[in-house]
């Protein structure tokens, strides 16, 4: 019995329970790698869910829940847990990210996911928001939470975006890294002020851009600054590999 046979027994996939909400999921048939934070270069496979509880104008995936701009129907639809799980096993990659919009709007049905792909040997990484407790089902051996709380720079209003008892609950995991997007210097005592009041670290900061130039701008204004701080830097290493590519 093949691992992707085996994941099947048991699921009852008309259950709208196994069901979760995707906009894409990419890595078995292309390769790619983590592009962000403490794997970053590692081979990676990606589920980005759809929907998400923030509205950030610097958002890249737009895609995901700004319906302004996109077409639900068009960009998202409804996938099985059997369905997700039997494609990541096509691969051998170990790492499989879990992203969005905001993964945890779906964390109960993500349960399941998380179960089978631990099972078939992956290790799973989330990109959260971070304003969203994770549920004891999901703080397990194999799972890290990479945490991306959004100050006011990235476009959002920090009374929506820092939720201090779910930064406290992924704290407290000790199963998160925290990263945090910045453009300038100013963003990095803002980010210093948080990591003091909720006690968070490891602490990564990475540059906003969506393009090799702009990336390569803010890295040069941040770089001294962050080293300084003795705070880990990331690239985005997808923008500089693949511009303007989506799935990768």
């Amino acid at each position: 019995m093949t691992a992707s046979e085996s994941i099947s027994i048991g699921l009852v996939t008309n259950d709208a329970v196994f069901r979760l909400i995707v906009a894409e999921r990419f890595g078995v048939e292309v390769p790619t790698f983590q592009g962000e934070g403490p794997s970053c270069g590692h081979p990676a496979l990606f589920i980005r869910l759809s929907r998400c509880n923030l509205t950030c104008t610097s958002c890249d995936t737009k895609y995901t829940w700004d319906w302004s701009q996109f077409d639900p129907r068009k960009e998202s639809r409804q996938q099985t847990v059997e369905d997700l799980a039997a494609w990541a096993t096509l691969s051998p990659v170990e790492l499989v990210v879990i992203t969005g919009g905001e993964p945890l709007l779906q964390q109960a049905r993500l349960v399941p996911l998380v179960e089978y792909l631990l099972a078939a040997g992956k290790r799973v990484e989330f990109e959260t928001n971070g304003t969203i407790s994770p549920v004891p089902e999901l703080l397990v051996d194999g799972v890290r939470f990479n945490v991306s709380p959004k100050i006011a720079s990235f476009g959002m209003d920090e009374a929506m975006s820092i939720v201090p008892a779910a930064l406290e609950a992924f704290v407290a995991s000790g199963r998160a890294a925290f990263k945090f997007v910045a453009s300038t210097v100013a963003d990095l005592d803002r980010i210093a002020e948080l990591a003091d009041a909720y006690r968070l670290a490891p602490v990564w900061v990475m540059p906003e851009g969506t393009s090799m130039d702009a990336i390569a701008r803010t890295t040069r204004v941040l770089a001294d600054a962050v080293a300084a701080r003795r705070l880990h830097f990331t690239t985005r290493l997808h923008v500089l590999a693949f511009p303007d590519a989506r799935g990768r």
